[in-house]
């Protein structure tokens, strides 16, 4: 019955964690059509957009308050139906004062979801006793692959966004509540830690986490660095065409879903600390393919790289702040989730800068370097997942909601 229970809930987190790539993806690829509906100038389109991480960091805070008090489980099953109606309410306004409403909503509401899931993913692996972080995040990434093209048919349609978005909400809301039914979590609390559960947050010490957060940072800088320059460094710097300039982020999509894949098996077979050293230098590499790229297409091998050396190192960040702390590791995840979104902040706004004062080809040195610097930081990932399940995989005793 454990056995079962583990595999249904850790199925549920894996469809909670597509839902949530579908529904990031519906909104983030229709930027442009989200401000000619509102009339949101260019000017103020930046303030937009920087409020969405912002309010999911503060989001992010609450989780960790609020996890003290109800598990991790309760806030995904309502926090998830929440950002999936945000989403619908940012395409069924008209108003700017609604788009603000909305998108506040959202990013609130998202850093409590991301908190939460890699919460439960990390109490899950505990339980497994085995890497399996990856394969929640590659469902996002399928997630976020068929979120852009069902954005994608809405912009080649000529969808308005409520036609575009509602029938994913229809679909998605029911399936994501009733699958919350079988969300398990490994139980990671004895007598004693229950009743200390309050105070958890003081055993987390920033300083030893912050050499996770900065890679956390470092990571999202480099995701966020392709996800907004991709197209206009091929199209403007490498001469290709404007239909050629839109596939270097879906390979990276791709790469990275393939990457995450088979990623938990390189976990177990050589260890957390070895995949990410392996992946920081690949995805450096990458960057520094990209910067030297003579044509288009030596650009997206560059773009290749990208997505199979990044996409490891996130999911293995917040795994590695579970083994760090394991008495207070929803904690440490909600604190490190912070730093998901200060380098979705910083990576554009920089490479932006650095591409008009200087270069783009000179900008993309910056990422490369700062994803390089994960090497530095890569003890910090700890043990080899086998051992902190005692060496086997047998499942523990698990807490089921």
């Amino acid at each position: 019955m454990t056995d079962a229970r583990l595999r249904h809930g850790r199925a549920s987190l894996a469809l909670s964690f597509f839902v949530q790539g579908v529904t990031f993806a519906l909104l983030v690829t229709r930027i442009p059509a989200i401000q000619d509906r509102y009339g949101i100038s260019d000017g103020l389109l930046p303030v937009f957009l920087a409020a969405v991480p912002i309010l999911a960091g503060v989001g992010s805070v609450v989780t960790e308050k609020v996890v003290a008090r109800v598990r991790p489980r309760v806030v995904l099953r309502w926090a998830q139906p929440v950002v999936l109606l945000a989403l619908l309410g940012v395409g069924a306004g008209s108003e700017v004062w609604e788009a603000a409403l909305a998108l506040g909503v959202f990013g609130l509401s998202v850093g409590a979801l991301d908190a939460s899931m890699n919460m439960m993913g990390v109490s899950l692996q505990r339980a497994y006793g085995r890497s399996i972080m990856l394969g929640f995040h590659a469902a996002y990434s399928l997630g976020g692959i068929a979120g852009a093209s069902m954005a994608w048919a809405g912009a080649h349609w000529d969808l308005s966004l409520v036609v575009s978005y509602l029938p994913v909400v229809v679909v998605l809301l029911p399936v994501a509540f009733v699958g919350s039914r079988w969300y398990v979590e490994g139980k990671q609390e004895d007598e004693r830690e229950q009743g200390a559960a309050r105070g958890a947050a003081g055993s987390v010490s920033f300083k030893l986490l912050m050499p996770l957060c900065l890679v956390m940072c470092f990571a999202y800088i480099g995701d966020s660095t392709v996800s907004n320059w991709s197209a206009k460094y091929l199209q403007d710097v490498l001469g290709s065409s404007e239909q050629l300039s839109t596939v270097p982020y879906n390979v990276y999509m791709v790469t990275t879903l393939l990457g995450r894949a088979v990623g938990d098996f390189g976990v177990r077979r050589f260890g957390a600390v070895a995949v990410v050293r392996s992946g920081s230098v690949l995805a450096a590499a990458g960057f520094g393919v990209v910067a030297v790229a003579g044509g288009a297409w030596v650009g997206m091998l560059g773009f290749t790289m990208l997505g199979l050396g990044l996409c490891v190192i996130v999911p293995q960040t917040f795994a590695a702040a579970g083994r760090m702390f394991p008495g207070a590791s929803d904690t440490a995840i909600a604190r490190l989730n912070i730093f998901n979104y200060v380098g979705f902040l910083v990576g554009s706004p920089l490479v932006g800068a650095l591409g008009d004062a200087w270069s783009y080809r000179g900008a993309m040195l910056v990422p490369m370097v700062l994803v390089l610097a994960t090497l530095v930081y890569a003890k910090s990932f700890g043990a080899e997942p086998a051992r902190y399940g005692g060496g086997h995989e047998r499942p523990r005793t698990v807490d089921v909601g």
